[in-house]
């Protein structure tokens, strides 16, 4: 963690009570309580992601401004904790084991509606779709994305043509990977 803080600045740990990419904010609730904190896009963004889901788990470092209290530096997002019964058809079966070893691709979102619950990207270097499950953006840790976003994707061949099994930020991506690397030099 960040040792080197502002004195008027803290650290908490909490989940995303609800966060709305159109609008450009949203709002976490602490673990320890208290009143709920203002999580602003330009924050996210900041992080490398344009959205969050709910119920993610979440540090951010927090002040008290005028208005109340606001997160001014995300530093760990972790997705949802997820009820495995309703999982999508071309997932079961899929453990973290088999997740984790499938590549990560690099891609380009084409669209994606939240009211569907479904979008499309394409893989670069490749004009085939990917379909994009809203279940499988929450469960990466994310609510939305935007069309032109880069992203990374883990996917697998469905009944109906290659599916994403998980969705990442760009920076996290390159993150995620800098500490595997870390950890396989070490």
């Amino acid at each position: 963690m960040n040792e080197e803080l502002n004195p008027e600045t803290e650290v908490l740990t909490g989940h995303v009570k609800w966060f709305d990419p159109g609008k450009g904010f949203g709002f976490v609730v602490a673990s320890e309580g208290g009143p709920d904190i203002l999580l602003h896009a330009n924050v996210l963004r900041n992080f490398g992601q344009s959205s969050v889901a709910d119920a993610a788990e979440i540090d951010i470092v927090v002040q008290q401004t005028q208005r109340g209290m606001q997160a001014v530096q995300v530093l760990r997002i972790d997705p949802p904790k997820i009820d495995t019964q309703g999982t999508l058809q071309d997932l079961e079966g899929a453990d973290e084991a088999t997740i984790a070893a499938t590549p990560m691709e690099p891609a380009r979102v084409k669209w994606f509606d939240k009211g569907k619950g479904f979008g499309f990207a394409n893989i670069f270097g490749s004009a085939d779709d990917v379909f994009i499950h809203i279940e499988v953006l929450r469960r990466s840790g994310l609510a939305d994305l935007l069309p032109g976003e880069a992203v990374c994707i883990r996917a697998v061949d469905g009944k109906r043509g290659r599916m994403a099994m998980t969705v990442s930020s760009w920076e996290t991506a390159i993150a995620e990977d800098l500490s595997l690397s870390q950890k396989a030099a070490e």
